[in-house]
């Protein structure tokens, strides 16, 4: 019965920003971490950024880092995700997803968003 609704997605410059952001319907204690992945055409899904509730712990992965940030607040059970100095290759379809703890593996997520294009052009 939960359901991840994104939103901020669209088509920037590249050196621009975009900021996404991710609210859960409803929190479960399945829902320790929030997470952003992103999908590339023609590539598999891939982990950008994640982070527990109440801001504890982040991950990046090492082609954002420096560029993007995440953050939530916990009583709106939101995720944002601030992007800066965006590349063209950051071009891809952006999911949010929530799950019992932090992983780099998308399957360890039990819930996701429906996804918000991001489009940079050079």
């Amino acid at each position: 019965q939960v359901q991840l609704v994104e939103s901020g997605g669209g088509l920037v410059q590249a050196g621009g920003s975009l900021g996404l952001s991710c609210e859960a319907s409803r929190r479960t204690l399945l829902m320790n971490a929030m997470a952003w992945f992103r999908q590339a055409p023609g590539k598999e899904r891939e982990f950008v950024a994640a982070i527990t509730r109440g801001g504890g712990s982040t991950d990046y992965t090492d082609a954002v880092k420096g560029r993007f940030t995440i953050s939530e607040e916990n009583a709106k059970n939101t995720v944002y995700l601030q992007m800066n100095s965006l590349k063209p290759e950051d071009t891809a379809v952006y999911y949010c997803a929530a799950g019992l703890r932090i992983s780099l593996r998308s399957r360890d997520y039990g819930y996701w968003g429906q996804g918000t294009q991001v489009t940079v052009s050079s």
